[in-house]
Formats: C-alpha cells, structure tokens, sequence
C-alpha cells in the first residue's frame, strides 16, 4: 500500500510538472512575449518613453554597459528619457536567438541593431550587441508581461 502511495504521488508530482510546461510554454505566452517585445522597440522609434514604460515592472534592473546599470523602474525611464531627447533610436535589427518559458518567468536572448541619430545633428552610428531580458508576468502591463531584468553585451567589432 505504501509503495502505491508513494507512486501515485510521484506520478501526479510529475504530472503537474508537465502541465506546468506545456502552460510556459504556449503559443499565447510567446505570441504575448513577442507583442512585449515588439511594443517596447515601436515606442523606442516614436520616442515615447511613457509606453515603453508600461512593459516594465517596477523593479527592473538593466545593466546597459559595463558601467551603467539602472535600477527601478524610475532610474530606467530617467536614462530612457535623456536618451531619446538626444536621439532618434530604430531596431534595424531584432533576432531572437533563444527564449525560454518557464511559469511565471521567461529569457528572451536577442541580437539586436540599433541605429541612433542624433537630434542635434551628427552622424548617425549603429550600437549592435546582445540582450538577454528576463520577463515576468505582470499584470499592469498591456501583454501580461513586463521586463524585470536585462543585461546589454555590446558587439565587439
């Protein structure tokens, strides 16, 4: 009796695991990651830190440089905002490398281009690099998901 008891709980332990990926891993849950992702680099191109704002959850912390790294979502719309009064920033280029599922929680890898221009007038200059965003389920934002962490590697050559 013991045994089957014991058996019975590990196969529903195991049962409630699977369920648990199938549900991390859905097609609502990437396509709503996708629309997160896909709205934060919009507002970059119409310079509107406000929504870009809203995929972010309130405790966000970005490393965006070896020695920049933002934490709270008010230092991260701070940076964001001085940023886009100097320039205008495109996603040239977005390539999602990996991005895993798991609950409650999603890591997207990216390797992105951006071209800035200079609202001052300059040259414009393209930053490419790597990104690795942690999601998280976030009921304040439009997808259900907000940004909570991120770390930019830049490119090397």
């Amino acid at each position: 009796m013991r045994f089957f008891r014991n058996s019975t709980v590990v196969a529903l332990f195991a049962l409630v695991c699977l369920a648990r990926n199938v549900y991390g891993a859905s097609d609502k849950d990437r396509d709503a990651l996708e629309k997160t992702s896909e709205a934060i680099r919009a507002a970059f191109a119409r310079g509107d830190a406000a929504t870009a704002m809203e995929y972010h959850h309130p405790d966000v912390v970005k490393a965006l440089a070896f020695h920049k790294y933002l934490k709270g979502r008010d230092a991260v719309a701070a940076d964001l905002r001085a940023t886009l009064q100097q320039f205008t920033l495109e996603f040239v280029e977005n390539h999602l490398e990996s991005l895993l599922i798991e609950g409650n929680t999603a890591v997207e890898q990216t390797l992105f281009a951006i071209k800035g221009t200079p609202k001052g007038g300059g040259a414009p200059f393209l930053f490419k690099g790597r990104a690795m965003v942690v999601y998280i389920r976030y009921k304040n934002s439009p997808t259900g998901w907000a940004s909570i962490r991120e770390m930019i590697q830049p490119a090397s050559d």
